[in-house]
């Protein structure tokens, strides 16, 4: 984890706005991790359509805010750009509902190909939810088809949004995937027929089944984060390397984004040839900080300059 891999991130996926009725927040995990990207210096290509709306409008100028190529960005003349209806509940919490048929669902494989081409990344992000649709999955298997960069999975198993078809063909198109437990535990009981406990995920048994994933997908790395107890990264080497959460945690404002900002600081590191432990150590850093703030990306660009400064070389 030593070697410095340099070259762009490229980043496919769903950029989507969270409607809460009275106020619109800019979102989607992919557009988390691009976003994050490029703020902290690295550079991205996001790789998304959005709608020819109000908040179609949104995101060029959050393109523009963040210095994102917009070569990556399509615009849809029919479909609207992505969106979340969020329902607040009395007790405080929310309902989401995903819709369907989005700008995103459409993402055309020629105008992507083109800018992947020109851009000629070192690592291509995918998750699942905007694999949903065939245009947008076609249009992706294209794309991974298509180079030899590293494939980073970052899984998210959204319940009537993706299928254990699609989780079982990323597994097998990626080279390292990122879970959370419950996915972990998706995994764990789709492909080595175990319902095991992570409290202790040291445990031989833990690791074997961890071992069982990484051989049937031929994986190079399987990360798995754990909330306020850090994360923990099996090799396919053989490798453990675990993470606690920071000593000095922040104050809890929401989780919104947070795996989405370990995503951006890991691939950060390895392009940056970050040996791994600090890499993890870093990337759990930073996913802590976000949970500070509410939502999933800071308004100034300023919550960014502290981890810049301590970790340029």
């Amino acid at each position: 984890m030593t070697q410095r891999v340099n070259g762009t991130v490229a980043v496919f996926g769903e950029a989507l706005v969270d409607d809460f009725g009275d106020r619109q927040v800019i979102g989607g995990a992919p557009f988390n991790v691009a976003r994050h990207l490029a703020a902290l210096g690295q550079d991205a290509l996001m790789l998304t359509r959005v709608g020819l709306d109000e908040n179609g409008a949104r995101m060029r100028a959050e393109f523009e805010r963040f210095g994102l190529p917009m070569a990556g960005l399509q615009v849809d003349a029919a479909l609207p750009t992505g969106r979340v209806s969020v329902e607040r509940h009395g007790d405080g919490g929310h309902r989401f509902t995903i819709l369907p048929h989005q700008a995103y669902d459409a993402i055309e494989a020629e105008p992507a190909m083109a800018a992947m081409t020109a851009a000629a990344p070192a690592t291509l992000y995918f998750g699942t939810l905007a694999q949903r649709e065939p245009a947008s999955r076609d249009t992706l298997a294209r794309l991974l088809a298509a180079t030899d960069a590293c494939r980073y999975l970052d899984l998210n198993v959204r319940e009537g949004q993706v299928t254990e078809r699609c989780v079982f063909a990323s597994l097998h198109a990626a080279d390292i995937v990122k879970v959370n437990e419950e996915e972990l535990q998706d995994l764990f009981g789709w492909y080595t027929h175990m319902r095991l406990p992570t409290d202790d995920m040291a445990c031989a048994d833990v690791r074997h089944a961890c071992a069982t994933l990484l051989r049937v997908f031929n994986l190079t790395g399987l990360i798995v984060t754990l909330g306020p107890r850090g994360a923990v990264y099996f090799g396919a080497d053989g490798a453990y390397h675990a993470t606690p959460a920071p000593s000095a945690p922040v104050q809890l404002a929401d989780t919104v984004g947070a795996g989405d900002a370990f995503s951006a600081v890991f691939l950060l590191g390895r392009a940056r040839g970050w040996a791994l432990d600090a890499t993890l150590a870093r990337a759990n850093e930073f996913a802590g900080a976000v949970c500070g703030i509410v939502g999933a990306v800071p308004d100034d660009h300023a919550f960014y300059r502290p981890f810049i400064d301590r970790w340029e070389p």
